[in-house]
């Protein structure tokens, strides 16, 4: 589910990059400047919003493993709390089984 969630919002960012990229291209291309000019400064533009691209996408590849990371660590500290769980009822079941055989022991005449 998460997986789904985060493939959404990354189609969803790149649809807005290039959005932006290829409006950004069209108001260059119909502005008063050469074609030279035009196409300069567009490359210089895509080389930016490249590097901007490269460093979010690095940010997010980060942010990602360490929500894994804490993840996995909060799951292995809810395993141990529910083996401690169960461990502590098989111990509680197995004390009373204990007691019941004792109570039935001495309810029992020794002459029978």
């Amino acid at each position: 589910m998460s997986e789904k969630n985060s493939n959404g919002l990354g189609l969803t960012f790149l649809a807005f990059t290039l959005g932006a990229a290829i409006g950004g291209g069209l108001a260059l291309l119909t502005a008063p400047r050469s074609g030279a000019e035009s196409r300069e400064k567009m490359r210089g533009m895509v080389d930016d919003k490249r590097v901007k691209l490269d460093e979010l996408t690095e940010d997010a590849e980060t942010r990602i493993k360490k929500v894994i990371q804490e993840s996995h660590e909060v799951l292995e500290k809810k395993v141990d709390l529910i083996k401690a769980a169960l461990k502590a009822g098989k111990d509680a079941i197995d004390a009373e089984k204990a007691k019941q055989k004792k109570s039935t022991k001495a309810d029992t005449p020794a002459d029978a």
